[in-house]
């Protein structure tokens, strides 16, 4: 045992972990505010955008503006305001159509001042139904997806595959976190950032979702916490080795994801939750979640299943 070195006299020294603790606190307490100071703003320019939208709709209306006359507008406007950006008449006109979009619909439009302009505008145009403005509008803000992950959503068709492929859940699932799994697992899970070899194998498979953990987090979703890999687990005297487990915050439970490139049998499942229920029965009530879900991961067809 090394001898313990007496404390530094210098004011200036790393400090001891109570007080790191009380830094890091006041550090937590400045992002917050600087995330409530952003969110205030983004909501105050889409309301700006919102009232010009308006005044171009009804200008529209009554006097018969045209796009000359829009074209006249920002040419005043970068005279007047030489600093104010974001007014060419292509997004005045997108403004218009923002407004006329959501004017009439008391339940979308609380929620188009959650999400930044950006994403709105990504929105707009990439949306021509009111259940799809819904869904990307809903998940943007639960997930809190930045600009390159909503446009990457909108290439894989998510609201498409939400709609035609709902997740394959069991009924103690089902039964057991309602509404809420249906939220939380999706039938599919695209990896195409992974960009694997044809013919890869499941180690491949493991060792890029490891390497782009980040990036797999956020196609899961953003209540999945990370736990570990090749997860051991102590069952019938007997060692084995979990692929991933992660831990979901919304449904209080343990997710136990196996890996495999082949296509699905039904072994691939019985073998599975065999092994997870012995192993949840005897480990998980030291644990203090609710019965855990465990999904066999094949090639584009995840199956979710819950241990009792």
């Amino acid at each position: 045992m090394c001898p313990r070195k007496p404390a530094s006299k210098n004011p200036g020294a790393v400090a001891s972990l109570p007080v790191e603790s009380a830094f890091a606190e006041v550090v937590r307490l400045i992002e917050r505010a600087r995330q409530r100071a952003y969110q205030a703003v983004n909501s105050t320019m889409v309301d700006l955008y919102w009232q010009l939208g308006e005044y171009l709709h009804l200008r529209i209306e009554a006097d018969g503006w045209a796009k000359g006359t829009v074209v006249q507008l920002a040419s005043y406007i970068a005279q007047r305001a030489p600093g104010a950006r974001g007014y060419s008449p292509q997004n005045l006109w997108r403004m218009r159509q923002f407004y006329e979009t959501y004017r009439d619909d008391e339940k979308l439009s609380p929620m188009v001042r959650v999400l930044p302009w950006t994403h709105n505008l990504i929105i707009l145009t990439q949306c021509k139904r009111q259940e799809e403005r819904e869904f990307y509008l809903r998940m943007a803000a639960q997930q809190r997806w930045g600009k390159r992950e909503l446009e990457r959503q909108f290439r894989l068709a998510a609201f498409e595959q939400a709609v035609l492929t709902p997740p394959k859940l069991s009924p103690p699932v089902s039964d057991l976190h309602g509404e809420a799994a249906m939220s939380a697992f999706k039938d599919a899970y695209s990896v195409e950032f992974l960009a694997l070899p044809v013919g890869h194998t499941e180690a491949d498979l493991h060792r890029g979702l490891l390497a782009e953990l980040r990036s797999f987090l956020i196609e899961l979703g953003r209540d999945f916490c990370f736990v570990g890999s090749e997860f051991p687990l102590q069952v019938g005297g007997r060692d084995f080795a979990l692929d991933l487990l992660f831990f979901h915050r919304g449904l209080n439970c343990l997710v136990a994801i196996e890996l495999k490139v082949d296509r699905f049998e039904p072994e691939h499942s019985a073998s599975s939750t065999s092994t997870w229920k012995r192993w949840t029965a005897t480990s998980g009530s030291r644990t203090r979640t609710r019965p855990s879900a465990c999904c066999c991961a094949p090639a584009r067809t995840p199956r979710w299943w819950s241990t009792p």
